[in-house]
């Protein structure tokens, strides 16, 4: 046989076998149909002391091919964060017979098994291990708290949309434990909570949090949809509530009815964590949401300040991103990527209403939410990363980078669509208002563009478009104009707001009170603006400025202080030699330690130190002080 020949019936033979594999390993493409019966999930959440969860699954099937998946794209994170890595022991049985699976080279999250004849369901069973140290993830389960996220504990056939599954969960909880979640309660016998069943996609926007130490405040009393403050935490101290602090809380609640003019869930659950060793959180879900902070949010409720913005956040989120979502994330399971390119509106503008509900509801004062905006317009005007990455560019981050840590933030950039997108709001809120002669606001179009199909909690999709035309309604303009201007351009930090509103960006040699408390809760020492980089408690040195003092003096990341101007460092010694810079010729001199280098380095600033703030504008309208103020 002629060598071209034998080639080429070699290459077409290993081109059908080839194409046999991928047929007979293809991931069937999910159909807008109910699937047949219901799937029941155990999960057994009573290991506390070795951190692992328990599950069992019986899965209605048909004899041939079935392919189950692992959740990969997980909602409100915005990535592919599914924790694989976490998943374990998986066995797969049918009549009690084992079967053998064989993951997917290609989707990793797949696992392809063929079902007997004779079956009519399948037997699974695996454990999702929490992540035991901080080097393996977040913390999901203590000696005192734990947090369900259903999309780490459950498998789901390949083929049908995630919201044409149903499932019917069960959980047992550690002796005598309690439990908030959006689920609602078929039976509890002992132990054991059986939910009633639901449709997938809802079960996995239903996080649960369960407590040996829980307690639960009712945020609007007497309400036909209820709002629950679910509490967890490490002590039975904590979670008690003043009066006054749970007020608030009900402030919060009334105040974004105010602002939306709806409701889109049954009722409501915030689950709020306090603890020194459960992970923290901020996920905002439809029904719900996960929040985690420190031990001393009711505990020292003056230091805990700079912390009660999360809440505000997340259930903005329940109008802004759960109801109402961008187009491109109307996917049918979670194993088909999310498309982000609206999480300037979705994360954005819920980040600016958060700010406004935490000073119009007293969660946070007035005047330190004004701190909040002044931290944040200074952060833009120093990010030379703004000239060259947009931020329509970062909201492709979730997937580029999956929150891990970068060495060079200020050139890299990160999610700045949150806080860079609560400026452009500003800057949209403060137009509106000027050019209606302040009759008209940002508040307007989140009545009208949030608050329809009052009660309704099915998902309703928007396009850059929607928004486009729903700003117009309020006030017409070249709203498509200014908004990518300010989306894709890398110029000037979005600063129009502030001035709109009357305010301008400054720089004192003390920060507020709200900014220094800030930075001693994070234990952090701030040079930003003046050395151009921050100080852990230890002295090494984070967020490092491109191009800033620091950077030109050579100082990289890893990097430690050890002393300053011959003088072992303390905050208050680096402090005091950049405030006796500003009257000296010499530059400060660090003694820098990186690995087992040691270096002398000389930064030439003489600019003293500087702390941002906001100054009032002489003879203009206070439109930031209408902004925040409690609607009546």
């Amino acid at each position: 046989m002629h060598k071209s020949l034998l080639a080429l019936l070699v290459t077409s033979s290993l081109l059908l076998h080839a194409r046999a594999k991928a047929a007979a390993d293809t991931i069937p493409t999910p159909v807008d149909q109910s699937y047949p019966g219901t799937i029941l999930l155990k999960v057994d959440a009573s290991n506390t002391a070795q951190q692992i969860f328990r599950i069992t699954e019986s899965i209605p099937a048909k004899p041939g091919k079935l392919t189950l998946l692992y959740p990969q794209w997980v909602p409100a994170n915005h990535g592919p964060s599914g924790p694989l890595n976490q998943f374990a022991g998986l066995k797969l049985s049918a009549n009690g017979k084992p079967l053998a699976w064989k993951r997917d080279t290609v989707n990793v999250h797949a696992f392809h098994i063929e079902v007997p004849r004779d079956a009519k369901s399948v037997d699974v069973e695996y454990q999702y291990l929490s992540p035991t140290e901080a080097n393996q993830g977040r913390t999901t389960i203590t000696g005192e708290i734990l947090g369900i996220q259903w999309h780490s504990m459950v498998l789901y056939p390949a083929g049908h949309s995630a919201r044409r599954i149903t499932v019917q969960p069960s959980l047992t909880l550690p002796e005598g434990w309690q439990y908030g979640s959006a689920l609602e309660e078929a039976d509890r016998k002992g132990d054991t909570v059986q939910f009633k069943p639901l449709d997938l996609e809802t079960m996995v926007d239903s996080p649960l949090f369960a407590g040996r130490y829980f307690k639960r405040y009712d945020l609007d009393p007497g309400a036909k949809v209820p709002v629950y403050l679910n509490v967890v935490a490490d002590t039975a101290e904590a979670v008690e509530a003043k009066p006054e602090q749970i007020e608030l809380h009900r402030a919060m609640v009334q105040q974004a009815y105010k602002l939306f003019n709806s409701y889109h869930y049954q009722h409501y659950d915030f689950l709020l964590a306090l603890s020194e060793e459960f992970g923290g959180i901020g996920r905002e879900h439809h029904q719900s949401s996960e929040n985690g902070v420190k031990l001393d949010y009711f505990t020292d409720w003056a230091k805990a300040e700079s912390v009660r913005g999360l809440l505000p956040h997340e259930f903005t989120h329940s109008w802004n991103g759960k109801f109402r979502r961008p187009a491109d994330q109307n996917v049918p399971n979670f194993n088909t990527p999310l498309q982000n390119s609206l999480l300037w509106v979705y994360e954005g503008q819920t980040q600016y209403w958060g700010q406004v509900l935490s000073a119009r509801s007293g969660m946070i004062k007035l005047d330190s939410v004004r701190d909040i905006f002044a931290a944040t317009a200074a952060r833009y005007d120093n990010m030379l990363g703004r000239s060259w990455r947009p931020v329509q560019d970062t909201t492709n981050d979730p997937i580029i980078n999956g929150r891990r840590p970068q060495g060079w933030t200020s050139w890299q950039r990160g999610e700045d669509y949150y806080n860079e997108g609560a400026l452009i709001w500003l800057d949209v809120d403060t137009k509106i208002r000027e050019m209606s002669g302040d009759s008209k606001s940002l508040d307007n179009f989140a009545r009208n563009f949030f608050g329809i199909d009052n009660s309704a909690y099915v998902a309703n999709h928007y396009t850059f478009e929607d928004v486009v035309k729903a700003l117009n309604a309020i006030q017409p303009f070249d709203w498509a104009g200014f908004l990518r201007s300010r989306l894709d351009g890398t110029g000037p930090a979005p600063l129009d707001g502030l001035t709109r509103a009357g305010w301008k960006l400054v720089y004192a040699e003390t920060a507020t009170p709200y900014l220094k408390a800030a930075e001693e809760r994070s234990k952090m020492t701030d040079f930003q603006y003046s050395l151009g980089f921050s100080l852990t408690a230890e002295g090494k040195v984070e967020a490092l400025q491109w191009e800033g003092p620091g950077f030109k003096a050579g100082i990289g990341g890893g990097t430690t202080v050890l002393a300053v101007n011959g003088t072992a460092y303390k905050p208050d010694v680096l402090r005091a030699a950049v405030t006796a810079a500003k009257t000296g010729a010499k530059p400060i001199e660090l003694l820098v330690k990186k690995g087992s280098k040691y270096r002398t380095l000389l930064i030439d600033y003489h600019g003293g130190l500087k702390y941002p703030r906001l100054e009032r504008i002489a003879d203009t309208p206070d439109r930031l002080q209408a902004i925040l103020s409690a609607v009546k």
